[in-house]
């Protein structure tokens, strides 16, 4: 009784193969992979970290790209839905950079303490980039100083550790307004004076710490003094200097997110953090920004599984929050060429690294084109790659010879027999449905497969009786040593090599292979008429050709064709016209025979006599 459905609904597996943008996200990430398999693994130490690394950022500059691709047809799409479609990809794209990044820096760089906090700076500074367009703005103006978003580019700058910059920002101040100009140079000094390790520094971690320790006590005395109390930006500029969690939170919009939040309050409260208490600050710095006014979100929960160095909570929420499974796959595989991960396997046969490309490479074959990507994954699965890979190429749907080729040229690379002879077969059908029997035969030949080749043979020897010539002259005269896979093949092959024979007016060689084609029974008997038919220019030459033991043979093979002839009951005009052609034939056949045997018998006779 329910009202039937108007449409009908096409479920895609891996909608995202179909994007033309992520397209080139899979088409690029592919080299990378392979290039990583590649990766000699006798490689050690720095130097194998540092291939490691520069893989890494590869792969980050390919997802980069396509979000940079993305932003550009998002900002030129006419449709709404199509631009909020697109925005929403680009924010997809921009959180797996963001994951992939921060992965990099604490599983692959393995970033001490005082150059953990480094990355970190560098981290936040790549994907909290409003500053730059605030500060373009802010210095496009006339007067800088006075611009309603100074104050606010100023504290960004300092939030995000980029001091040098600030402090070029307070000297215009200082330009403008005389009189703040002494606190401001205070304050540039305190931030030109900010110790902190720098990429080239040799100097110790304890050295850093007791620099920085004077250094934060000298804020202090600053902010007891209320030197700055005259001037509220600069004072609260301070208070963040001195890594006061309620100045911080203060700048909640400023800061846009927790994890920058955390790397401020790092920054300017344990510059010199350890690795291992990265997960209290996170957690604490995720409590403290969200106020338990909201709920962490997918995006928050993956930074602080691994602020937490738990690397399968990382790819087990990513590969629940995320639309495909090309991120956990790519990153799962480095992850394991960096030797993390091998102790964790899982219950179904395959570790980790292998079912996420199993399902990645899976959803590849999907598309008409991506498929051949896929390919490459399977291979570099060990347990079940094979496996896989035999069943999922069985079901490329074969549109064009060309593909084909391919599906077979890769079965064929890869040893995978069964699946070859079925490509071959499925070929050979289309050719025969087509009526394409060169094209049939080949196929059939190349699978090996004796049944469809004596099929088509048949349809072969069927089109020589109709049409009185055969086609594919080249196939048939050049099979070789493939005419024995078959019985009606060999039958095609030998047949028509009695015709060249004849051809070339080498009738005694033409005459013996007609004779033993019948009596070798590898003719069918259904063609054994039109051969006898072939023997009558042969029987009626001016010179004795068959012998007279030849002759017999043919007698014999003539008698027991007409003899096991079936009785017919009534007939129709065009079957009685049939028979009697049928009649006729026999009866010239037996005239001949019988012609040829007098002379045969006589010149045999006088060649015994002499």
């Amino acid at each position: 009784m329910v009202p039937s459905c108007p449409f009908i609904y096409i479920i895609h597996k891996d909608v995202d193969v179909y994007s033309q943008i992520l397209r080139k996200l899979f088409n690029e990430s592919h080299g990378i992979f392979l290039g990583l398999q590649r990766i000699d693994e006798e490689l050690t130490g720095k130097s194998r970290k540092s291939q490691l690394v520069r893989v890494s950022k590869n792969y980050r500059s390919v997802i980069r790209a396509c979000m940079e691709e993305m932003h550009q047809v998002a900002i030129a799409a006419k449709d709404p839905a199509s631009g909020r479609q697109f925005s929403s990809q680009v924010s997809i794209l921009s959180a797996m950079e963001l994951i992939w990044n921060l992965c990099e820096i604490l599983f692959i760089e393995v970033a001490p303490a005082g150059h953990l906090l480094l990355h970190l700076l560098d981290w936040v500074r790549l994907h909290v980039c409003e500053v730059d367009s605030l500060s373009a703005d802010v210095l496009g103006s006339e007067n800088p100083s006075n611009h309603d978003s100074f104050w606010n580019l100023v504290t960004i700058l300092v939030l995000q550790g980029r001091l040098d910059e600030a402090r070029q920002m307070l000297s215009k101040e200082a330009d403008a307004s005389p009189a703040s100009a002494g606190v401001c140079r205070i304050m540039g000094d305190l931030m030109r004076t900010m110790p902190i390790l720098s990429p080239g520094n040799t100097q110790t971690l304890t050295e850093l710490e007791l620099k920085w320790q004077h250094w934060h006590e000298e804020c202090e005395r600053y902010l007891q003094d209320s030197t700055f109390a005259t001037n509220p930006h600069l004072e609260s500029l301070l208070k963040i200097m001195l890594g006061d969690e309620a100045a911080l939170l203060e700048q909640k919009e400023l800061l846009s997110n927790w994890y920058h939040f955390l790397v401020t309050r790092l920054l300017y409260s344990n510059p010199t953090v350890k690795p291992t208490d990265l997960h209290y600050y996170a957690q604490s710095s995720l409590d403290l920004f969200l106020g338990g006014e909201s709920s962490p979100e997918p995006l928050d929960n993956i930074l602080l599984a691994a602020f937490e160095f738990d690397i399968h909570q990382v790819i087990k929420e990513c590969s629940i929050a995320l639309s495909n499974w090309w991120f956990v796959a790519h990153l799962t595989d480095l992850l394991d060429h960096c030797k993390l991960l091998q102790s964790h396997n899982l219950y179904f046969g395959s570790n980790m690294r292998e079912f996420l490309l199993l399902e990645y490479a899976s959803g590849l074959f999907a598309h008409p084109s991506l498929w051949q990507l896929g390919v490459d994954y399977f291979d570099y699965c060990p347990k079940l790659g094979r496996v896989s890979l035999e069943l999922h190429i069985e079901r490329i749907p074969l549109n064009t010879e060309q593909k084909a080729l391919k599906v077979l040229r890769i079965c064929e690379q890869r040893q995978m027999t069964e699946q070859v002879r079925s490509i071959c077969k499925i070929l050979a059908m289309k050719a025969v449905r087509n009526n394409r029997l060169g094209s049939a035969l080949s196929w059939s030949i190349r699978a090996k497969d004796a049944a469809f080749a004596t099929l088509v043979s048949d349809r072969f020897l069927r089109d020589y009786c109709e049409r009185g010539c055969f086609s594919d002259l080249d196939l048939i005269d050049n099979l070789g040593p493939a005419m024995m896979l078959s019985d009606r093949l060999t039958f095609l092959g030998k047949y028509r090599e009695f015709h060249r024979m004849y051809g070339e007016k080498r009738f005694a060689d033409a005459a013996s292979l007609l004779l033993s084609l019948m009596t070798s029974r590898i003719a069918p008997r259904s063609f054994w008429m039109t051969l006898l038919t072939d023997a009558l220019p042969l029987l009626e030459q001016k010179q004795v050709i068959f012998s007279a033991e030849q002759t017999y043979e043919l007698m014999q093979c003539l008698e027991d064709l007409t003899s096991r002839r079936p009785v017919r009951g009534e007939s129709d005009i065009q079957q009685l016209q049939d028979e009697d052609i049928e009649t006729t034939k026999v009866e010239m056949l037996r005239l001949a025979l019988a012609r040829n045997l007098a002379r045969a018998i006589i010149r045999e006779g006088s060649l015994e006599g002499s």
